[in-house]
């Protein structure tokens, strides 16, 4: 979905918002430790994606989600009274498991065998000096 300047500063808006609307409005221990990372309005602004992380496992995060969608049409009401909209985004809930597996991508890369690590230096200074074996001259 292509944003524009003007969605993309709604995104913003909107995630500064429910961010606070969490922190400050809710009493709820599944709503507790939540980051919402991101928001993903549709251009006819009727929906919002909102994208989330919290800390533990699959079973956290899972409640996380019951939580928000239980509070879901207090937040959606909070969230009204503080944006100048015609109409109040519809919300969905949704984990964002981007930074799971940049996490996930980064230990790879962390234990990668000595051995591996030497045959790729091999071969990308094998590239640099021009030996190109494979080319047909």
């Amino acid at each position: 979905m292509k944003q524009t300047p003007r969605t993309r500063r709604i995104n913003e808006n909107l995630r500064e918002i429910i961010a606070s609307i969490l922190v400050n409005n809710f009493a709820d221990p599944r709503l507790e430790f939540i980051t919402v990372t991101g928001v993903s309005i549709a251009p006819d602004l009727s929906v919002a994606n909102i994208y989330v992380i919290t800390h533990g496992d699959a079973e956290r995060y899972q409640e996380a989600l019951d939580g928000l969608e239980s509070a879901k049409g207090r937040i959606r009401s909070l969230m009204g009274a503080r944006i100048k909209m015609r109409v109040t985004p519809e919300l969905r809930f949704f984990i964002d498991d981007s930074v799971d597996n940049g996490m996930r991508i980064n230990e790879a890369l962390r234990v990668v065998p000595p051995t591996l690590v030497r045959n790729l230096e091999n071969d990308s200074s094998a590239d640099a000096s021009g030996d190109d074996s494979t080319s047909s001259g």
